[in-house]
């Protein structure tokens, strides 16, 4: 059996710089999961592990996500670069430009475009977006936005709802991008908001140019050991079918690009494309390796 090694990647960079990184652990089939967990405390960010699929399954890899405080089922941004990562090592199939991949929320398929180049683009696919209003509309709006710092005026119009593709986000309409950059949360009171509306984190969002259909976010984890999050590709698959449900945008070949990580620093971009007929989306974005 291989001996497990890790490789750090960013994910969802612009122009070769930002993204959010994801530490890639290969064959980490001998891990246990307390060893799983250790690496991303140390790491202090998602964390993917490559694992062999049982023999006969059909799948092409094994794929757990760890975070400093948990396990969690499914990590866009490691998917995407822990498949970037083996199509650069030669370690995907030749032969076809999908892949099937096997994680806690199920089966994940993974395109290659095009395939067998180094300047391959990964894209995963997301099921189609559920959207669901807050439990108690006016009251936990009242909260979201005492704790996310939002000013008087700077909420949209559109309401809060919570939305899933993998995991449940919330997002947030704001007013404008300039709102989205101002915001200063509160951050030891972001969990517990989180768990009363029955959310993995809040995703507050405002449009940029709704022509070009790009849009600039930021995401606030409920409980991941870090306080913001530089790119959320479960979070921007929410956010798309999110903007179809409120007629921002249609579910069309465009797709939407998503900027987020510009208050940290990390400037990334993350594409959506929806499926024919809004069955799903495929998320997409560049990833590099740091030297």
């Amino acid at each position: 059996m291989a001996t497990p090694h890790t490789r750090v990647v960013n994910v969802f960079t612009v122009n070769g710089r930002g993204g959010n990184p994801a530490t890639i652990t290969l064959d980490a089939d001998p891990l246990s999961s307390a060893e799983m967990q250790q690496i991303a405390r140390h790491a202090g960010h998602e964390c993917g592990f490559v694992c062999q699929p049982p023999a006969g399954s059909g799948v092409d890899a094994v794929l757990r996500f760890f975070v400093p405080r948990h396990e969690m089922e499914m990590c866009g941004h490691a998917t995407v670069g822990a498949l970037w990562l083996l199509h650069r090592l030669g370690r995907l199939p030749h032969d076809r430009d999908r892949v099937q991949i096997s994680t806690l929320s199920g089966a994940v398929t993974g395109r290659i475009d095009p395939r067998g180049t180094p300047e391959a683009r990964i894209a995963i696919s997301q099921p189609s977006g559920e959207i669901a209003p807050l439990p108690d509309p006016a009251a936990q709006t009242r909260e979201i936005a005492a704790v996310l710092g939002i000013a008087p005026g700077d909420l949209a119009s559109r309401p809060i709802v919570n939305a899933r593709t993998s995991r449940v986000k919330t997002l947030v309409p704001l007013a404008s991008a300039d709102a989205v950059h101002a915001l200063r949360p509160d951050f030891a009171r972001v969990e517990a908001v989180c768990e009363a509306i029955g959310s993995t984190g809040l995703y507050p969002y405002a449009a940029v140019d709704l022509e070009r259909r790009i849009f600039e976010a930021r995401q606030f984890p409920k409980a991941s050991g870090y306080p913001e999050d530089a790119a959320t590709g479960i979070a921007a698959s929410a956010l798309a079918f999110g903007l179809v449900e409120h007629g921002l945008v249609t579910a069309s070949d465009a797709g939407v690009s998503i900027y987020q990580g510009r208050a940290m620093g990390q400037l990334s971009r993350i594409d959506v494309a929806f499926q024919q007929g809004a069955a799903g989306c495929w998320i997409t974005g560049d990833v590099t390796e740091p030297a």
